[in-house]
């Protein structure tokens, strides 16, 4: 069971990326995937969450109408759309099974993936 994140980069402010995270040894048919970030010598952030079975989502206030999640059943993948970049958003982003809601962090421990970087040039 893995989940394997990609697609970070560097990027100037205002621009676009797309993670991707990647689901081996399960399906993606039900239960949760969270993104998380952390930037150097700041806490984990929860970023977004999707349910799989029912496509609800939930989005931290900081990247709200930014950023997008979605999943690919068929590729057993999910997507985390980043647009209108800014440099406050470079960090390493995680996908998780785990769910940030708000402050609360649902589904722990769950599976990690192993990250990617993330950076905004201003």
């Amino acid at each position: 069971v893995q989940l394997q994140a990609s697609g970070g980069g560097l990027v100037q402010a205002g621009g676009s990326l797309r993670l991707s995270c990647a689901a081996s040894g399960f399906g993606l048919g039900a239960g949760t995937i969270g993104w998380f970030r952390q930037a150097p010598g700041k806490r984990r952030e929860g970023v977004s969450c999707i349910n799989l079975s029912e496509a609800t989502t939930y989005y931290a206030d900081s990247v709200k109408g930014r950023f997008t999640v979605s999943t690919d059943h068929a590729k057993n993948t999910v997507y985390l759309q980043m647009n209108s970049l800014k440099p406050e958003d470079t960090a390493v982003y995680y996908c998780s099974t785990a769910c940030p809601i708000g402050t609360v962090v649902v589904g722990t421990p769950g599976v990690w993936g192993q990250g990617t970087q993330v950076t905004v040039s201003s």
